[in-house]
């Protein structure tokens, strides 16, 4: 292959592309010809195309970080793939190189040109895996500072304060440091319990949240609030009136309860979920350690509002037990404290406990339907009612984010990958080690 002379007419892509079978055309090195290094093949199927032709997705990395490509609802790494065949870039035929900018050519000359030129060829391409979205980094940084009882009183001064400074983040700060589509992105938000408050994205303070539940609940019993039957803007006014911003007062609804009526403007209705309030309650208690069983119910019973009833299963994906002697003890084993990644997360498992029972492992490893729904959704909108082994559960349509998402492993495929299996009888309960 020759490089063609600036004198000849250089052809482009369409005369390869209108070649008629058993004919052949000249193939000459452009006089622009080069590395190009800006210039790289990306390999995507149909379903992408679309978003990528339509500017519906985009790299998202840090410097230090290998590159992902996002569209709206998806993330995908970036892998290299190299080829050992010659694989020539050829410009559009109405177009030329010329000093690292494509410049038109006229549609005349292009009619006449005999001969194809290459001004690059390529080492290979960049091939698009989907990956599950990476936001393990989402905790770390909201947690540099989550609402407290100051902010309260700083609330009107959040804009004068500097992002160093104070570790706050916009939506736009995280979408540039969070590897993850944005519909991923706002799952990981709330399954954090995330806010966004004067246009920052913000956790609460454990103790802070503590105080404007029981200050819900005070206020239950002091207006004579059905716990079925709370009125949005009655509870936003009066938390207002304690110190608390409207924001907070919603959230702490979108936290503890279920909208059961979508009403005219802000006067929706919401009714308290047991289960998470009885989950917070437990929550706290286990702060201070492992606990026998026995003291630790009674000190459950005597914590939750009255009505409510808490019960051992609630408690799946929160805690852990263990006996010895006799006795039960029970301890907090979280699952929102563990992380995303698959790998990092059963290291973190096999070092808690070397062996584990299935319906102890399940809980965390788990990467579909989950037997409650987000705090942020209704319940009785995205979610049926199912029977297993005789029992009457109520699953999720909506995975929560702290589950296993991994793109083309099921459950059972992260426990073949990450786990060995061992069950000494047909009849005996599988223990699980790891590999």
């Amino acid at each position: 292959m020759e490089f063609e002379s600036p004198d000849n007419r250089e052809g482009g892509a369409d005369a390869i592309l209108n070649l008629e079978p058993n004919s052949s055309i000249s193939i000459a090195y452009h006089q622009c010809f080069g590395p190009h290094d800006n210039l790289m093949l990306l390999e995507v199927d149909e379903k992408l195309l679309t978003d990528i032709l339509h500017e519906r997705a985009s790299l998202r990395g840090q410097p230090d970080e290998d590159a992902v490509l996002c569209t709206q609802s998806k993330t995908y790494s970036i892998k290299f793939v190299g080829t050992s065949n010659s694989v020539f870039l050829i410009p559009p035929s109405d177009q030329f190189v010329l000093d690292g900018n494509l410049q038109e050519c006229g549609k005349k000359d292009s009619d006449e040109m005999k001969v194809a030129s290459v001004i690059k060829v390529a080492p290979g391409n960049m091939e698009l895996v989907e990956v599950a979205p990476r936001l393990d980094k989402l905790k770390l940084l909201l947690s540099q500072n989550p609402y407290n009882i100051n902010d309260t009183f700083e609330i009107d001064e959040l804009d004068s304060i500097g992002e160093d400074k104070s570790g706050l983040y916009t939506w736009d700060n995280l979408v540039s440091r969070i590897q993850a589509s944005d519909t991923e992105l706002r799952s990981g938000l709330e399954s954090l319990l995330a806010v966004e408050i004067n246009g920052y994205w913000r956790i609460l303070e454990e103790n802070y949240k503590d105080g404007v539940l029981n200050m819900l609940l005070h206020n239950m019993v002091l207006n004579d609030w059905s716990p079925n039957a709370l009125s949005e803007h009655e509870v936003i006014s009066v938390l207002k009136v304690d110190g608390y911003p409207s924001e907070i007062a919603q959230h702490c609804l979108q936290i503890y309860g279920n909208k059961v009526d979508e009403g005219i403007g802000d006067n929706c209705i919401w009714r308290l979920d047991e289960r998470r309030v009885c989950v917070h309650f437990a929550r706290r208690i286990l702060e201070g350690g492992k606990m026998k069983m026995e003291r630790f119910m009674e000190e459950w019973v005597r914590k939750v509002p009255d009505g409510m009833h808490p019960t051992v299963d609630m408690l799946e994906g929160e805690i852990l037990t263990e006996k010895l002697g006799i006795e039960t003890w029970i301890y907090s084993f979280s699952i929102s404290s563990l992380p995303f990644s698959p790998a990092e997360r059963f290291s973190i498992l096999f070092r808690e406990r070397p062996k584990w029972e299935w319906k102890d492992l399940q809980p965390y490893v788990r990467s579909d339907f989950v037997y409650f729904s987000s705090a942020f959704f209704n319940t009785l909108h995205y979610s049926v009612f199912t029977s297993i082994h005789g029992k009457r559960l109520h699953v999720s349509l909506l995975p929560t984010s702290r589950d296993l998402k991994v793109p083309g492993l099921t459950s059972e495929g992260l426990l073949l990958k990450y786990t060995r299996r061992t069950q000494p009888t047909m009849d005996a309960e599988p223990v699980f080690c790891a590999r």
